[in-house]
């Protein structure tokens, strides 16, 4: 695993990244397509995921050959064909349609904080996804994701709690993600060796 940046994103080879945002510390694995997303500090994607308008917050895990926000195709219209929309590939008197697109970013996914999106898991635009929430391995989300929720299958439904209810509201209250990286060092052995409610008594009150 490289070294990563305070000022930006470490981005491996073969990747297509259009009009994105990345905060400290992430990173974009090899052969991966992001259009229109922002990516908070210390999150990352692996190999091969293909994300497209949405909002990443900060602690991210997101395995590889993930997708999110994939977007859709005109299902009130006579086809359902790139041609309609991506018109100037196919004639030089043609635009492309500008609104169509328009409207594809518009439908923004949402991914929180200390969140697991899991190898081959697809989140569908205008969902969002909960903080300290895990999307199982191959999970399509069509449905919000409540926080510290863990959801499985096709379509994805609730599978169990993460953290037990009191102790969910208590890490969002405490909200870890917004500390500065020297206190993120400070508490490392901390995260590496308590468990959530040791680490909630230990820092809720400094």
């Amino acid at each position: 695993m490289p070294r990563l940046q305070a000022d930006g994103a470490v981005i491996h080879p073969d990747c297509e990244i259009t009009d994105c945002e990345f905060g400290a510390y992430t990173e974009v694995g090899r052969g991966s397509r992001l259009a229109h997303v922002a990516m908070g500090d210390y999150s990352y994607c692996d190999r091969a995921c293909d994300l497209a308008n949405a909002e990443i917050g900060r602690f991210a895990n997101i395995a590889s050959f993930v997708r999110v926000g994939a977007t859709d195709h005109p299902l009130d219209r006579a086809s359902l064909h790139h041609f309609l929309y991506r018109s100037a590939s196919y004639w030089e008197d043609a635009e492309d349609d500008g609104a169509w697109f328009d409207k594809r970013r518009a439908r923004v996914a949402r991914i929180g904080h200390d969140t697991w999106i899991g190898h081959n898991a697809q989140v569908k635009p205008e969902v969002t996804v909960g903080h300290g929430a895990v999307v199982a391995a191959g999970a399509v989300v069509t449905r919000d994701v409540a926080p510290y929720t863990i959801v499985a299958g096709v379509p994805a439904r609730p599978l169990r709690a993460r953290l037990a209810p009191g102790l969910a509201e208590r890490m969002m209250a405490l909200a870890w993600w917004d500390w500065d990286h020297a206190r993120l060092r400070a508490a490392l052995e901390d995260f590496r060796g308590l468990d959530a409610e040791a680490f909630l008594e230990r820092h809720e009150t400094q």
